[in-house]
């Protein structure tokens, strides 16, 4: 299992989240939130779900490997598993 999670640092709604990844395949990451967290599927941000400062812990006693946030970038791009934005071309 190779599911990876960076500190919490990202500020949202007044609360500090980390991004939890797999770098192995999508359905590796669904099972683990699943079982392991008990965030929803709807939750699914396309290649990773954010998670909330508080749940940080317990997703590491489950099994997510603490890394930086480059390194989990770094893995999920080298997995072939990172979506990356379209670009609005209205946005200029």
């Amino acid at each position: 299992m190779a599911v990876l999670i960076d500190t919490p640092v990202w500020p949202w709604r007044g609360r500090r989240w980390s991004h939890l990844v797999s770098d192995v395949s999508y359905e590796e990451l669904h099972a683990f939130v699943g079982a392991e967290l008990g965030i929803p599927r709807r939750a699914f941000q396309g290649d990773h779900y954010d998670v909330p400062e508080d749940l940080y812990e317990a997703a590491v006693a489950a099994g997510a490997q603490p890394v930086d946030c480059r390194e989990l970038l770094s893995r999920l791009l080298a997995a072939g598993l990172r979506v990356r934005k379209l670009r609005d071309p209205a946005a200029g």
